[in-house]
């Protein structure tokens, strides 16, 4: 009966996770924090960070933003290798992936910026973007959501 108990027990810690693209490699996932605070450091290398989904892409599943206090991160991945479940968000998830830099024009952002809104079902204002911006984003090759 004991032995039950424990089975039953790792069953439903296991259940509460879920492990999405190719698996994790890095031992300790490090703050959001720190790799914003230096992106340059990282681009191009592997990292991992942990955070909350705060929110996930309700088309396609093909990014999610996940935060650690007042620090996020976006995720991306190509479309159909990773579907993020639209319901993930206020969980807990490690993600990792290559840093990356993105230089976007004035005209890229607004894209951006309208697709994000039309996605959320915002309205936008086009005039609201006044300039390019220079974004890093993990491009995403594992997560694993914890709770």
């Amino acid at each position: 009966m004991k032995y039950l108990s424990l089975l039953l027990a790792l069953g439903i810690a296991t259940a509460a996770t879920q492990d999405l693209g190719k698996p994790l490699t890095l031992k300790k996932p490090m703050t959001i924090a720190k790799v914003m605070a230096k992106p340059e450091k990282f681009v191009g290398k592997t990292v991992q960070v942990k955070g909350k989904v705060t929110e996930v892409c309700q088309m396609m599943g093909c990014w999610m933003d996940i935060a650690d206090g007042a620090q996020s991160i976006h995720i991306k991945v190509d479309d159909g290798v990773i579907v993020f479940p639209k319901n993930s968000i206020g969980k807990q998830a490690l993600a990792e992936g290559k840093l990356i830099k993105v230089e976007l024009t004035k005209d890229q952002a607004i894209a951006q910026a309208k697709h994000t809104a039309e996605e959320q079902g915002r309205k936008f204002d086009p005039a609201s973007i006044t300039s390019g911006k220079t974004i890093y984003q993990i491009e995403g090759s594992g997560a694993r959501l914890l709770n």
